[in-house]
């Protein structure tokens, strides 16, 4: 297992390729949803992946105070279905908040999550602070983390 930690600038085109086909193998295929996956947050983000056999398994993005919420926050979170099951998941939660307090200084980090994946975040403490809303028409909550 490959964990990197990178800037957007920092990938290259294949790298970047890569994690926009997980990304919509998990979120567009498999969950059938249609949504604007490219918002231009990537930008400024650093992108946490982890790599079996040179393949990613898993993979989010930490987002800077200010861009999705007055705090830092973690998003586009996915385990594929070569990785699930082996707490990889949960490895990569504990990075991409490990580099929230490195780049961003974070204390605190906000997420939407997805209700169905509530209790993963609840395993590193994340609280929700939100009733269930809908977001591209799948139920979500707002989770907070203080680190």
């Amino acid at each position: 297992m490959n964990i990197e930690v990178k800037r957007f600038d920092e990938l290259s085109t294949t790298e970047l390729y890569e994690i926009l086909r997980a990304r919509a193998e998990v979120f567009i295929v498999e969950q059938d949803c249609v949504y604007q996956d490219l918002d231009n947050k990537d930008l400024g983000a650093y992108h946490v992946t982890v790599r079996e056999d040179g393949k990613i398994v898993a993979y989010l993005r930490v987002l800077d105070r200010g861009v999705s919420y007055d705090t830092a926050s973690v998003g586009r979170v996915i385990t594929t279905e070569q990785g699930r099951g082996r707490g990889i998941g949960l490895i990569l939660l504990k990075e991409g908040l490990k580099a929230a307090k490195k780049y961003f200084s974070a204390d605190k980090v906000t997420i939407s999550a997805q209700c169905q994946a509530r209790g993963f975040y609840e395993k590193v403490g994340f609280v929700a602070v939100s009733e269930p809303y809908l977001e591209d028409n799948i139920p979500h909550v707002r989770m907070v983390l203080d680190l």
